[in-house]
């Protein structure tokens, strides 16, 4: 590192260069902009770094190695050397059958894990012949209304050798015991089970809102989930805690920190204050984020992150486990970037982004299709951003070394940056009594709409280019393969539902319903209840209809 002496004659150095050098190039030519800002305009992007930006930085207590607290390289030793991410393509659409092929599809083709995509009356915990999922069913992604479906979505796909991710928050639950259930039908030990159930109801509450219960008995089946996947199934992931859909909304990059660690905080203590042991679920935590379009303030965020958690498990909460300091993210690209015009412009802003999770040390990764502001993406569009992320790993040289930024004069200020505008969001957040009231109070969702209101403004007043929607435009109507859910589709779903209602034992549905109900009324764990319900064939209407009938329904209040 350099002295003190070294940085003054660095400071002077500086001076000297924007006055005799700099000076004369601006007065005559100028520059881009005013003001150069990171993309969210959180932090000012100064002309040049130097050694002085980073003149506090403790290389033992900041950065260290991978593998080692506070984990800001990477929590694991060899990283991308030794284990290449996870590349996960969210997949799932119209019926089980139909989900099925296309999962088979991106095995075919090299993806190493699954992702997969609920329609919406799954994510409310509707079967497909409510009234509430009229129009829906299949749209969004597939419909999932029994163990039957599940089964199909997974038929010849063996789940001791495949990691699954599923994207449900509400009924989290419900879907995890039907994936045990698939699993104990296949042979497979639960305790080799591999995957993620999102299961963030904290922020479906801020911005994605598809939330079923109030947030106390929502983050009592969490706990619930918790304690149960600790004994039963201890490789699968309880929770992913998603910034992801937070920065989808509109925040920056530090409120997009704040909040998802904010809401793990949230968890954490729930879990703890229900009797359990903070090293016993904390390894199975993991994290969501969005890569957004710029590369080296996403690189930052990233990295930032790894060091804020393992801070927080320490300071706050004691954790002695090193795995309960690790934070564990996956990543998916920025779907609020694509656009409906000129969409293979598309591609090119996903690989960036997927270059930019690559570089901060991502464990696993989603790459959008060019489609996907059109609809549901198609096979060729899933196969090219596929192929994106294949050619990152094996022909770029992005992941042959580990945290290739570090040591950057700019990347290290802006870590610390992002950093500390987090931890000062947390601050304000402690004040207003944590995550749960903040978020009851409507105060995380008026600073992202708050956000959210400029940037577009921008983007109307052209002082943010969005290529091909406000610059650079051109005036064509290309045609466009979109992928489509129709009408039979969804009666061929509500015809599959009803046969396995006829074929089923209604008398022993009823009496796993009825014992869930007993659970849920009282203070025993819900899951072992849940799980018997679903390998009745119980619906997933009908397990949240009873869990709607002892909780409630959450009505939130208006963010003005």
């Amino acid at each position: 590192m350099f002295d003190a002496d070294d940085l003054e004659e660095i400071r002077e150095a500086r001076e000297e260069w924007e006055e005799e050098t700099v000076g004369p190039t601006v007065e005559r030519f100028g520059e881009r902009k005013e003001e150069f800002t990171t993309d969210t305009g959180g932090q000012e992007v100064k002309r040049l770094y130097t050694p002085d930006d980073v003149a506090d930085l403790d290389y033992e207590e900041d950065l260290s190695f991978p593998g080692e607290e506070p984990y800001t390289r990477g929590p694991y030793s060899t990283m991308h050397r030794g284990r290449l991410w996870t590349m996960r393509q969210y997949a799932g659409f119209g019926t089980p059958e139909e989900t099925n092929e296309r999962f088979e599809y991106l095995i075919e083709n090299g993806s190493s894990g699954l992702s997969m995509a609920f329609d919406l009356p799954t994510q409310m915990g509707y079967d497909s012949d409510a009234d509430m999922a009229a129009g829906e069913v299949g749209k969004s992604g597939v419909a999932i209304d029994s163990l039957d479906d599940m089964e199909t979505v997974f038929d010849g796909i063996p789940l001791d050798e495949v990691s699954t991710s599923m994207t449900i928050n509400a009924p989290a639950s419900v879907l995890l015991a039907m994936y045990i259930a698939v699993g104990d039908k296949q042979g497979v030990d639960r305790a080799e089970l591999r995957g993620t159930i999102q299961n963030d109801l904290l922020k479906e509450y801020i911005a994605r809102n598809t939330y079923i219960y109030p947030p106390e008995p929502s983050m009592r089946i969490i706990t619930d989930i918790f304690e149960f996947c600790a004994e039963e199934t201890p490789k699968f992931n309880t929770i992913s805690i998603s910034g992801y859909h937070v920065r989808e909304a509109g925040a920056t990059a530090a409120q997009e920190l704040a909040f998802t660690l904010g809401n793990g905080i949230e968890y954490v203590e729930a879990a703890m204050d229900a009797g359990l042991d903070v090293d016993d679920f904390a390894p199975q935590l993991s994290f969501f984020f969005n890569a957004h379009n710029n590369i080296l303030e996403e690189v930052a965020k990233f990295r930032a992150a790894r060091r804020m958690w393992a801070k927080i498990m320490e300071e706050r909460f004691g954790a002695e486990n090193p795995k309960s300091k690790q934070l564990k993210f996956h990543t998916q690209t920025a779907g609020s970037t694509l656009t409906a015009q000129q969409v293979d412009n598309n591609i090119v802003r996903v690989a960036y982004q997927a270059l930019a999770a690559v570089l901060g040390g991502t464990q696993s990764l989603h790459t959008n299709g060019k489609d996907e502001a059109l609809a549901l993406p198609t096979e060729e569009s899933v196969r090219t951003a596929l192929r994106t992320q294949q050619i990152l790993a094996h022909e770029s040289g992005a992941a042959d070394t580990i945290d290739p930024l570090a040591g950057s004069y700019y990347v290290e200020s802006l870590t610390d940056g992002v950093e500390e505008d987090a931890f000062d969001i947390l601050d304000t957040v402690d004040e207003k009594g944590g995550m749960l009231q903040a978020i009851e109070d409507q105060w995380v969702q008026r600073q992202i709409q708050d956000v959210a209101y400029e940037r577009q403004r921008e983007i109307e007043e052209k002082e943010r280019v969005i290529v091909g929607v406000n610059e650079f435009e051109v005036d064509e109507d290309p045609e466009v393969d979109i992928q489509e859910v129709t009408e039979e589709d969804e009666q061929r779903q509500i015809d599959r539902l009803n046969d396995v209602k006829d074929d089923r034992d209604d008398e022993e549905v009823e009496a796993k319903l009825d014992a869930l109900r007993e659970a849920a009324e009282g203070d025993g764990n819900v899951m072992p209840y849940i799980v018997d319900a679903v390998k009745a064939y119980a619906t997933v209407g009908e397990i949240c209809g009873v869990m709607r009938d002892v909780f409630g329904e959450y009505k939130p209040g208006a963010a003005v």
